[in-house]
């Protein structure tokens, strides 16, 4: 089974550029039919997806999101990585990264544990 872990800092400032990565282990992010999603949960509210980058390498954001949210990928490393540009206190969240296998709307096979990322001035 594969194994997913984000990394990244937990504190932020406003206006600053968040950066997370994803470590996938006994699976390549190159597999066919492997989509690589970020998710994020902020206090009191639902899941949020953020967008996804598929096994080819395309990837695809939530709308609402898409103007200041890129995702991209370091295949030799076997990393997917995201970044949020000029952030604020919206965007405090425990943010995870997952896999969905042939569509994200069939739902996510496996999840990282989640890190904690604050913004605050």
């Amino acid at each position: 089974q594969e194994q997913l872990q984000e990394s990244g800092p937990g504190l932020l400032r406003p206006s600053e550029t968040l950066s997370l990565t994803c470590t996938v282990s006994d699976v390549s992010i190159t597999r066919i039919s492997y989509f690589w999603s970020w998710i994020r949960q902020p206090p009191g509210k639902g899941l949020e997806w953020m967008g996804a980058i598929t096994y080819s390498g395309d990837s695809y954001y939530a709308p609402s999101l898409k103007s200041r949210t890129s995702i991209s990928r370091d295949t030799a490393k076997n990393q997917f990585t995201l970044q949020v540009n000029s952030v604020t206190a919206e965007d405090t969240a425990v943010y995870y990264c997952a896999l969905a296998v042939n569509s994200v709307s069939e739902g996510f096979r496996s999840w990282g544990q989640g890190t904690q990322v604050t913004v605050s001035s």
